[in-house]
């Protein structure tokens, strides 16, 4: 019975694994072809089912829940609901790289950048790869007045995300900052 008891651990946790490295090599899968796609429209279509995977958990669904609720109040302008909400979803899973992305997000929109960057960081630490959190780390070193590192958090994401139109907007307009600065 007890052997039972282990094979059938050992079984779960097997398929868990399985689970999350499929869903990995899709992401990686995916993030290849976005860099060599040349045509706008796949690259939309392409960086949709990217989002698509990292809101999905590879593994639990109800993480995937927890996720879409704090989605959703953070759609109504629910901010406490939301940091509480994508909180609670990384205590369950502290390497889901989209809910610190989410918690990031929900942060930069409390005006909180130094407590977003820190999240975006471990984003990045999470998925290097992560477009959405790089041009979010650009808006939070705007927001502190960090010019050339925005910058470069818009050339990173660029790089993995070369039809990604935002970027090449705010490196303009960050150039153009810069200039009018040092007059």
């Amino acid at each position: 019975m007890k052997q039972l008891f282990y094979i059938s651990i050992f079984l779960v946790c097997s398929f868990f694994s399985f689970a999350a490295e499929n869903h990995q090599k899709q992401i990686d899968k995916l993030l290849n072809q976005l860099k060599s796609t040349t045509d706008y429209q796949e690259s939309k279509t392409i960086e949709s089912k990217i989002w698509e995977l990292w809101t999905t958990h590879p593994s639990k669904s109800s993480l995937t829940a927890l996720m879409a609720d704090g989605s959703f109040y953070m759609s109504q302008n629910k901010l406490e609901s939301a940091y509480e909400t994508f909180t609670q979803a990384i205590k369950l899973d502290p390497n889901w790289a989209e809910a610190w992305n989410k918690r990031a997000t929900v942060l930069y929109l409390m005006g909180k950048y130094e407590l977003s960057q820190a999240d975006i960081a471990k984003v990045l630490e999470l998925e290097k790869r992560h477009f959405g959190a790089l041009s979010g780390q650009g808006l939070v070193q705007t927001a502190l007045n960090n010019y050339q590192k925005a910058i470069n958090s818009y050339i990173e994401a660029h790089k993995i995300h070369p039809n990604m139109k935002s970027p090449l907007i705010m490196i303009e307009k960050l150039q153009l900052q810069i200039k009018k600065e040092s007059i």
